[in-house]
């Protein structure tokens, strides 16, 4: 028995381990996240919190990739940008973004990624029914619970808004998330059809 054990040992913690296509698609999804951010920015209000594509790209990335990789590749994404490439919405870059209200918006984004891919990994492990509204929910409730709760709160600290202010000013978020969410399950959906073993073979 512990012969078995010893020789299962390796292969399991082999699995665990980062290989070069995981790199690869880390890589891959942080250029797509910094893509997205300089896509058709539209200014919302006087906050300097336009709508983007961003959230699209981050919850797929989750989706897509699970917990650990869609942290890494998002948050790859936010250090390069805070390192001063020009990568955040409207070409912004530099620390002092995260003096601007964007900034809780921004800290979300790899919290959310990782919040999605825990919880696409659970339903990928557990069924393989209604996998696109079940992909959907789990990317609605890390926006909700993550980007839009640290959002408000970036906007109370550095736009200087009364609560109920920004939670109000949030709202105008919420319509193009839902529809951008919309989408990355389906696209999430058809990449685990092409690619069998993209995320479930680390959840076996």
């Amino acid at each position: 028995m512990s012969n078995t054990q010893t020789a299962a040992e390796p292969k399991t913690s082999s699995r665990k381990r980062w290989n070069a296509t995981d790199l690869g698609l880390i890589a891959v999804f942080a250029a797509l996240v910094a893509g997205s951010a300089l896509i058709a920015a539209i200014p919302v209000g006087g906050l300097g919190v336009p709508i983007t594509l961003q959230t699209l790209a981050v919850m797929l990335t989750g989706l897509a990739l699970g917990p650990g990789r869609a942290f890494a590749a998002v948050g790859l994404y936010v250090l390069l940008g805070l390192a001063g490439l020009p990568i955040f919405s409207g070409g912004r870059s530099g620390l002092g973004i995260l003096a601007t209200a964007s900034a809780g918006y921004i800290i979300a984004f790899p919290l959310a990624a990782a919040a999605a891919g825990w919880l696409a990994t659970i339903v990928l492990r557990r069924t393989a029914k209604a996998r696109t509204a079940l992909f959907f929910a789990c990317a609605m409730v890390s926006s909700i619970l993550l980007v839009h709760t640290l959002g408000v709160l970036g906007m109370v600290v550095n736009g200087k808004l009364a609560l109920s202010n920004a939670f109000i000013a949030d709202l105008a978020y919420y319509p193009g998330d839902i529809l951008k969410n919309v989408l990355a399950a389906v696209v999430a959906v058809a990449l685990h059809k092409a690619f069998p073993d993209l995320l479930i073979r680390r959840v076996k």
